[in-house]
């Protein structure tokens, strides 16, 4: 009843205006699915379009481990691995360490893979053509108990991986496969917010910690394409088994913006 004479009072006050009552309940219901939306799904807070995301579960859900791509994407959350944080600014990746993997790693991941053509071609871009950009806005919030390392962004050319964002313990760094490691926090804390950015041009990989260029990486490489989120790099299982490890451990990681820009 109540519902019903603030409707009427909102249609009388916007014909006032020349706004008919009929126009006032569309707006309204709009608004109120839009408001319910927002509560619901992660592509409500970072634009997915060009983007899949795997899983660390292996269903009856197509992909091995599990991959949700477009269009479920911009209409899938999941309780366990995928969803808004308590504040609904932000998208909460989590993956356990006792999760399914790729065929090609033994740790598990929710983890977004960059696509292009509104998510329909898998991205290949080479290192020495154009000018290919990542930015995360992030923060971690939780480790796996034991070996606390945890990937959250990374440049993967045709075969392997090329650069890794990584947080080891408290050690926040940069790594390049068989190459340098460089140091960005020795002491992060757990919860707290920042962003990195990788620039890709003439064979350099300029590395951003917070807009400030900490390192550049030179070297060519092919095929290549963007990742986002939570690959822990911990397993309690397979060859990597570590001793005492739990498989209900986790990392998550919230992630309050990503883009990729190509020139």
């Amino acid at each position: 009843m109540r519902s019903a004479i603030l409707l009427l009072f909102l249609a009388s006050a916007a014909c006032s205006k020349g706004e008919s009552s009929t126009n006032i309940k569309e707006k309204t219901e709009k608004d109120n699915e839009q408001g319910d939306t927002a509560k619901i799904y992660p592509a409500r807070v970072l634009n997915l379009t060009n983007w899949k995301l795997t899983l660390p579960v292996n269903t009856e859900h197509s992909g091995d481990p599990d991959e949700i791509k477009q269009p479920e994407l911009n209409t899938y959350t999941s309780d366990d691995y995928f969803h808004l944080n308590a504040a609904k600014n932000a998208v909460v990746f989590r993956a356990n360490t006792g999760g399914a993997t790729t065929s090609g790693s033994n740790f598990p991941r929710s983890e977004l893979r960059e696509m292009l053509n509104n998510g329909k071609t898998s991205a290949a871009w080479s290192s020495s053509e154009g000018t290919h950009t990542l930015f995360i806005d992030q923060r971690v919030t939780h480790l796996p108990d034991v070996r606390k390392h945890i990937v959250i962004g990374q440049i993967h050319d045709a075969d392997k991986y090329v650069i890794f964002f990584r947080l080891e313990d408290h050690k926040l760094l940069i790594s390049v496969n068989g190459g340098d490691r460089v140091t960005l926090d020795n002491n992060y804390m757990l919860g707290t917010r920042f962003n990195v950015k990788f620039e890709v041009s003439g064979d350099k990989t300029k590395c951003y910690y917070n807009g400030d260029l900490k390192y550049t990486f030179e070297g060519h490489f092919a095929g290549a394409y963007f990742k986002a989120g939570a690959y822990v790099q911990s397993s309690c299982k397979g060859a990597k088994k570590v001793e005492g490890e739990l498989c209900s451990a986790y990392g998550e990681v919230e992630i309050f913006d990503v883009w990729t820009k190509h020139e």
